[in-house]
């Protein structure tokens, strides 16, 4: 419990920075800024998702007027610059859906939804627990520093890089993904390139390992105390004994 404890003030003291949008000292907390690896990372993983919804699409594009038949052309919408235009359009802006879950590690810390802490705050206010974090409720889930950072490093990359964005899609998408294309031999030195390998199974926490061994601490604790329950005898054998003799006695005897 004290750990759990621990872990949410310091979280909490991320909130109050973090949220306030100037610096303001706070105990246990360290600005986590993104690196430059993480920002090419997740500027592709959001390119990339939108360009999945789309992938499967038979439209087809038409241009040139109705009636002038010879200068008409058609072509695939999957294929088309429309489709990237539409792509990328506002691509960083999706940035600002993630959250700092600074219970994880590298750059896995930057995800969709919630944090642990987060919903642990949540989950104490909606059970009518008063939860002081020195800013208004509705603020709790506003974009972090470090997510804000992000974005706009994540616009810095799509001007300095969307020819090579077109690049890969017109010509290179079906020999490479874009992540290999674009972070790793383009926008990313050799020696900075970790994150990109980095995927979330749920073991990637700070506290993983302390998490396991209280989980085995308590495993044990629960296989010795079913083993001692084991060995309790179920009943007095001794007063069973004398009654079967009791019972076995003439009626004049007793």
């Amino acid at each position: 419990m004290v750990h759990c404890i621990l872990k949410l003030i310091s979280f909490v003291s991320l909130t109050l920075i973090s949220l306030s949008g100037v610096p303001v000292q706070a105990d246990n907390y360290i600005l986590d800024e993104p690196t430059s690896c993480e920002v090419c990372k997740y500027f592709v993983v959001e390119l990339q998702s939108r360009l999945d919804e789309s992938k499967k699409s038979k439209e087809i594009l038409r241009t040139g007027h109705g009636l002038d038949t010879r200068n008409r052309k058609e072509f695939a919408y999957k294929t088309s610059e429309l489709r990237l235009v539409e792509a990328i359009d506002g691509i960083c802006d999706k940035i600002l859906d993630y959250n700092m879950h600074k219970e994880r590690t590298g750059s896995l810390r930057f995800a969709k939804g919630r944090s642990q802490t987060m919903e642990t705050l949540h989950g104490l206010v909606d059970k009518g627990v008063k939860v002081e974090l020195g800013m208004p409720y509705e603020l709790w889930d506003e974009p972090s520093v470090e997510v804000t950072m992000m974005k706009k490093q994540c616009e810095r990359i799509l001007e300095q890089y969307e020819e090579l964005v077109e690049d890969w899609y017109f010509h290179q998408q079906d020999k490479k993904n874009l992540s290999d294309y674009l972070c790793r031999e383009k926008v990313l030195r050799k020696n900075n390139q970790e994150c990109l390998k980095e995927e979330w199974t749920g073991k990637e926490t700070k506290y993983y390992e302390e998490d396991q061994e209280e989980k085995r601490k308590q495993k044990k604790k629960k296989k010795k105390a079913k083993k001692e329950k084991q060995k309790k005898p179920r009943g007095d054998l001794s007063d069973s004994d004398d009654s079967d003799d009791d019972e076995k006695k003439p009626k004049d005897e007793l």
